[in-house]
């Protein structure tokens, strides 16, 4: 708080009962950020793209993958304010799924059910997440029941990237790109599912015979009713970020 007032940023600490969407329709500012973990940045950034405002990114998080995404310093939050003052601007697509806005992913299956648990026992180690994964595999082992675009789908694991990510089994790569204006949907299926079926596009629908299904959306636990419309939003949300060094 105190490196953003020497900028001259204005600040509003977030209590359990506060409504960040609600400070950021109503601040008297030309730009809005939010310092947090992934799951905190949509809202905040769907605000801004309301306003015609530019978004700021500032990680505060456990992981913090769009602000690796875009370049920035994921261990390095103050220097991140600098995009407020030394502002270089840049474009990013977001996605939705229904009116529900993204910047990094949905997932559903095993992710999604991880990330529910998580909730539950929010001191996990880290080292057991993959003990984890594996034992929720052995449980369940036929997957989800899906389709897609009405095509029947058995998977493990069903993931929607904002733009085309890296996969591996326990965690998410880098995307290349935050720009190229298309949804990766990536499937991987079978008790060990290390191979992915993957597809680029700009609109799908998946949806499950319950009609409602657990999430997590960027990160977070949310359940979801289906069918669920996925579309992705090119160039929707203006970013600053700091200039890189000379």
């Amino acid at each position: 708080m105190e490196e953003a007032r020497r900028r001259g940023i204005e600040t509003h600490v977030l209590d359990p009962e506060a409504d960040p969407e609600e400070l950021a329709r109503g601040a008297d500012a030309d730009a809005l950020g939010v310092a947090g973990g992934d799951g905190s940045l949509a809202p905040i950034a769907e605000v801004a793209i309301d306003r015609h405002l530019p978004f700021v990114c500032i990680p505060f998080g456990t992981r913090n993958h769009l602000a690796r995404d875009l370049g920035l310093d994921r261990t390095d939050p103050i220097g991140a304010l600098d995009a407020f003052v030394d502002r270089q601007e840049r474009r990013i697509d977001i996605g939705r799924v229904g009116d529900r806005p993204f910047l990094n992913n949905v997932s559903l299956g095993l992710y999604a059910d991880l990330v529910h648990r998580r909730e539950h026992h929010r001191r996990r180690r880290v080292a057991l997440a993959r003990l984890r994964a594996l034992a929720v595999l052995a449980r369940h082992p036929r997957g989800i029941e899906l389709s897609i675009d009405r095509q029947p789908v058995d998977a493990q694991i069903a993931l929607v990237g904002n733009n085309r990510y890296k996969l591996d089994l326990f965690s998410l790569g880098e995307r290349e790109r935050l720009d190229q204006g298309r949804l990766h949907l990536a499937l991987a299926s079978g008790w060990n599912p290390s191979n992915w079926e993957e597809r680029l596009t700009e609109r799908l629908t998946i949806d499950t015979p319950p009609h409602h299904v657990k999430a997590a959306t960027d990160g977070e636990p949310a359940e979801l009713e289906t069918p669920l419309e996925f579309r992705i939003e090119p160039l929707a949300l203006r970013v600053l970020v700091p200039r890189a060094p000379r």
